[in-house]
């Protein structure tokens, strides 16, 4: 200690060009910082849940393609309906079941796509479900 007793006494220096820092910037500098960048987020990824794929019955197909082929018929009136259909997901095995309500303004059986007036896209072979009210006014 004897070395230092020409400055122990000293005032607390006090910069006169910057401001004084507060305690909570002070003690940020010296934060813990993430010595594995990208980890929490893999954590996360591989916790992330998805859907499996359902293969849907005989009987399910045959009602989906007589809705397609009725959307097909009246194509020119851009029929609003309801899609369900399976999504992959783009990191994992899996993927998930969207919604997506809207009108439809070409199927294209080449591609095997259902395409909206919006742009969408959805491919035919992923669809596990048809509704709408359109379907109620051709009875």
């Amino acid at each position: 200690m004897e070395n230092y007793n020409d400055i122990i006494n000293l005032p607390h220096h006090k910069s006169s060009t910057r401001p004084h820092m507060s305690n909570r910037d002070r003690a940020a500098q010296f934060a813990p910082f993430a010595a594995l960048t990208g980890h929490d987020s893999a954590i996360k990824e591989t916790a992330r849940l998805t859907d499996d794929f359902i293969e849907i019955s005989e009987d399910k197909m045959t009602a989906l393609s007589a809705k397609m082929q009725m959307i097909i018929e009246n194509i020119l009136e851009t029929p609003e309906v309801e899609f369900t259909y399976f999504a992959p997901d783009e990191n994992k095995l899996g993927g998930a079941y969207i919604s997506k309500m809207g009108n439809v303004r070409r199927v294209d059986e080449y591609d095997r796509v259902v395409i909206f007036t919006d742009g969408v896209k959805i491919p035919i072979d992923s669809i596990i479900d048809i509704n709408g009210e359109f379907f109620s006014t051709l009875d």
